[in-house]
């Protein structure tokens, strides 16, 4: 099974939960990064709030950690409305989401995460509520069945998921926004790091945040959490001070490499490597030679060994590139080379 991976974009604990919570930020203009996406969500609530309507329903994909939870709520502090937060899995029967829709009161925000895991009764339910604003609601059965319609105040549902493509087609065609959230470049994780130290009020000099934003995956929720492993290991190695020496062993001593991979990023690469001579091979082999869940490859591994180019899919399973090989200070067998990507 799966050990908690630092460089997860997943959240791991409650307790990081809160503090994440404290170093999230309120209004478009404190976050960071994701200018072309922030712009568009500028205009559409400026238009929102210029007509005083509650905004469109908005989906919002990307991988874990980039920040959808964090504009679920920016929407709401800018449109100066509440916000109800729950997840597709905690939505089990329709009185579950009745009881949320029909407290809901004009304008507020229904954040809804991961919502490719929504059960078919749950997601038509939601149809007439997110197009009509009513719902139907079913009490007794049998002969004694009744339907009651239900008017809704207009909310916005802002739904996030990191699988858009397991999604039904008539529930994304229900979304008025789509906006998709990329992995950060190093510069704007490092303004990140830089903000979160000073909210944690942790002294960080600047080679640091260098060092732990080229470390953190494009992600600002590990980039934060390596901030942490970074300051508790200068408080008990060092002064209390981080600079680029601190935040390198710290993170070596936490299995964090140069380029952010961690153990299991390696163990993968060196399976494609060794055992299958840089590939291809189908992720149901490689999930059974590493022991772990095909799932925690694809949503928490693959992602960014995609994005750098480590390893690409192909129509007959994974290969590893040549970079990835050269990282791990490996050679990589003429079977695994690019002939056979296709």
């Amino acid at each position: 099974m799966t050990r908690e991976r630092i460089v997860s974009g997943s959240q791991v604990t409650h307790d990081e939960d809160s503090v994440q919570l404290s170093l999230r930020p309120k209004l478009l203009s404190e976050y960071i990064g994701q200018n072309e996406l922030k712009d568009k969500i500028k205009v559409t609530l400026e238009a929102a709030r210029g007509r005083k309507e509650a905004v469109e329903h908005v989906l919002l994909y990307g991988p874990p950690g980039l920040g959808k939870t964090t504009l679920a709520h920016i929407i709401a502090n800018e449109m100066g409305t509440k916000i109800y937060a729950t997840a597709g899995p905690a939505l089990q029967r329709t009185g579950d989401l009745m009881g949320i829709l029909t407290n809901l009161k004009e304008g507020d925000i229904l954040f809804i995460d991961e919502m490719h895991r929504l059960s078919p009764t749950i997601e038509e339910f939601m149809y007439p509520a997110m197009e009509d604003f009513k719902v139907d609601f079913v009490v007794d059965k049998g002969a004694f069945a009744k339907v009651i319609n239900v008017p809704l105040k207009r909310f916005t549902l802002v739904g996030a998921t990191t699988r858009a493509g397991m999604l039904s087609a008539p529930l994304r065609d229900r979304f008025g926004l789509y906006y998709h959230i990329d992995f950060y470049p190093t510069s704007e994780l490092k303004e990140i790091v830089v903000r979160s130290a000073k909210l944690l009020e942790t002294e960080i000099e600047a080679d640091a945040a260098e060092v732990i934003a080229g470390r953190s995956r494009g992600t600002p929720r590990i980039a934060n959490r390596l901030l942490r492993r970074v300051r508790d290991y200068a408080a008990v190695k060092g002064d209390g001070g981080a600079d680029a020496d601190i935040a390198v062993k710290a993170l070596d001593a936490e299995g964090i490499d140069s380029l952010g991979l961690d153990n299991l990023d390696r163990k993968l690469l060196k399976v494609i490597i060794e055992y299958y001579k840089g590939g291809p091979v189908g992720i149901e082999a490689l999930a059974a030679t590493l022991s772990e869940e095909i799932d925690t490859l694809v949503d928490m591994v693959e992602p960014y060994l995609l994005k750098i180019g480590f390893v690409q899919r192909t129509k007959r399973g994974r290969v590893a590139s040549a970079e990835a090989a050269e990282h791990l200070n490996m050679k990589l067998p003429d079977s695994g080379r690019q002939e056979n990507l296709f």
